[in-house]
């Protein structure tokens, strides 16, 4: 069985030829041809979730493990409005998701009927390819076929080599539930245009070469885009400094891995700081955590900066000289060998170790706090786990430690946006074999409660919720904290507790306030694999800022 609707079997068969298999879909009635076509062919995969805006999250976070094109499907109206914040993300964060959004015909759209808008580009530049099919009553209609043939081609073969997210919006004409027992079209594959590469640039050897200060800044990154090998070449020259956040997901002993360790405790001495300014900024990946290190680089006016990657580059120090559109390792392996004596590297990774031998001293004596949960919960995660980390004061707090090799770290990097933390980590979870953490704030935990309202959360998944009554990333912000339009306007300060929901919604609930019963709620956390499970853990909201800026201090 499968729908009788042309355009949508063209959609169907499209899909099948070019691998599109997991389809995430919410209910509805004009998605319906899509709905019953999708559901009624076993090589799809088919998610049934309400919340739009949790379905988008969450078809994100399949296609961030898979690497693949990964499919939302609607109803039309405000539906597909719903899904602008993970479509945004999926932009930034260069992530293959396809819109399919239904509609209605186009001479019904403004007359007064429900759930009737303007779909068609509707996201704005916030979309790699968007188009509209044609409505298709009769199989006969070559034309029309040819046309949505070559729309839906398009959006897919944009998709798989742009690495964004696409929209096909597509007209439904009732009846829109009637059926056949088979398809009863073809439909033809275009290939996919090749990508573009980029030849590295002459004068980029001879800066490189010239260069005695040379600083490599490795961001977010899906995993596996270095070998030792690879890092061994890179940190072998004496005049290069690697800094790497935890969304890298590359580990090595000659890595910065804690930017601010290294920056915070001399960003306000000109003199010292002065010294750490590079010749040649080389950055890998996408979007920065540190706001320090962009900061940094902006304030000394940045000599010259390439990005080294297939897909998108950023202007961040505003002296972006060339986008070098190769794979990182085959980069490296096409360096010049220096011969330029510096000891630029060495100084640097000296002073950071320097830092590092204080933090024992420093942590073993902090109350109950953010900083003092963060370093418990590094020093207890387990191996061979996905890290799914949430924005805010989260991510800033995991890039103070450093990375366990055997994780692999995710973040919805790309808007750095506090919605679908939680929805994301979930989809990305039902993609991979080992069990997946997601570490999360109560304001980014809450904000996307209805993530949990689904039937696809493994068994074995945790989610650890930093519960510490508010907005804690405001508090560690510059500003008066201690008036009433900052509790209420800024810091949004409030009782809630995550015990309710996991009551609703079938997960077993530990919480935890002090430092001497955390090992205990953490063993209950981890030992139970047969329910999703999740861990509140409270600290105190009016002295994490205080305790974290004393960490840079007497670092220093």
């Amino acid at each position: 069985m499968t729908t009788s609707i042309p355009h949508a079997q063209q959609i169907l068969l499209l899909f099948k030829k070019r691998g599109v298999k997991h389809i995430v879909i919410s209910p509805g009635s004009r998605n319906a041809p899509l709905t019953i076509g999708f559901t009624s062919d076993d090589f799809f995969t088919c998610y049934s979730i309400v919340d739009e805006r949790c379905a988008a999250h969450f078809a994100l976070g399949i296609a961030q493990q898979l690497q693949e094109l990964v499919a939302c499907l609607c109803t039309s109206g405000s539906a597909l409005l719903n899904y602008y914040p993970a479509v945004a993300e999926a932009y930034y964060s260069e992530i293959q998701l396809i819109i399919l959004s239904a509609d209605r015909p186009p001479h019904k759209i403004d007359i007064g009927d429900g759930q009737t808008i303007q779909q068609k580009n509707v996201y704005g530049k916030h979309i790699i390819y968007d188009t509209q099919l044609e409505i298709i009553n009769d199989p006969s209609n070559q034309e029309h076929l040819v046309t949505n043939e070559r729309k839906i081609n398009r959006a897919l073969n944009n998709c798989l080599s742009k690495y964004g997210p696409v929209h096909i919006n597509v007209p439904f004409e009732e009846p829109l539930y009637n059926t056949i027992k088979d398809y009863n079209l073809d439909v033809k594959v275009m290939d996919v245009l090749k990508q573009e590469r980029t030849v590295i640039p002459d004068e980029f050897y001879e800066q490189w070469s010239s260069a005695s200060r040379k600083l490599v800044i490795l961001s977010t990154l899906n995993p596996p885009v270095f070998t030792k090998e690879d890092l061994d070449k890179l940190t072998a020259d004496p005049s290069v400094l690697v800094m790497s956040e935890v969304s890298s997901n590359v580990v090595h002993d000659k890595l910065v891995w804690g930017i601010d360790t290294l920056i915070a405790p001399i960003e306000f001495d000109d003199g010292e700081i002065a010294a750490l300014q590079p010749d040649l900024v080389i950055t890998i990946g996408g979007m920065i955590v540190s706001k320090k290190v962009k900061q940094y680089l902006r304030r000394f006016e940045t000599r010259i900066h390439y990005h080294i990657g297939r897909r998108r580059a950023y202007d961040t120090f505003f002296k972006l000289a060339a986008h070098i559109k190769i794979a990182p390792s085959e980069w490296i392996h096409k360096l010049p060998e220096n011969t330029i004596s510096s000891d630029y590297q060495q100084q640097w990774l000296g002073k950071f170790r320097t830092y590092l031998s204080k933090r024992p001293d420093y942590l073993a004596q902090i109350p109950w706090s953010d900083l003092k949960v963060f370093e418990l919960l590094f020093n207890a995660l387990p191996d061979d786990i996905t890290l799914q980390l949430g924005n805010s004061s989260t991510i800033r707090y995991a890039q103070l430690f450093p990375m366990n090799a055997s994780h692999t770290v995710f973040s919805n990097r790309g808007t750095s946006g506090i919605d679908g933390s939680t929805s994301t980590a979930i989809g990305a979870a039902t993609a991979v074999k080992n069990r997946t953490f997601l570490i999360t704030g109560d304001l980014s935990f809450f904000y996307d409660s209805n993530a949990l309202w689904n039937n696809y959360i493994p068994r074995d998944m945790k989610i650890i919720v930093i519960n510490n009554s508010g907005g804690g990333i405001f508090r560690i912000l510059p500003g008066e904290k201690n008036e009433d339009y900052f509790n209420t306007y800024f810091e949004t300060v409030h009782q809630l507790t995550a015990r309710q929901l996991c009551d609703m919604h079938g997960l077993d609930y530990h919480s935890v306030d002090n430092e001497l019963a955390f090992a205990k709620a953490y063993k209950s956390l981890s030992s139970c694999n047969n329910r999703p499970q999740l861990l509140e853990i409270f600290t105190p909201r009016t002295v994490n800022d205080e305790i974290l800026l004393k960490y840079f201090q007497y670092l220093k």
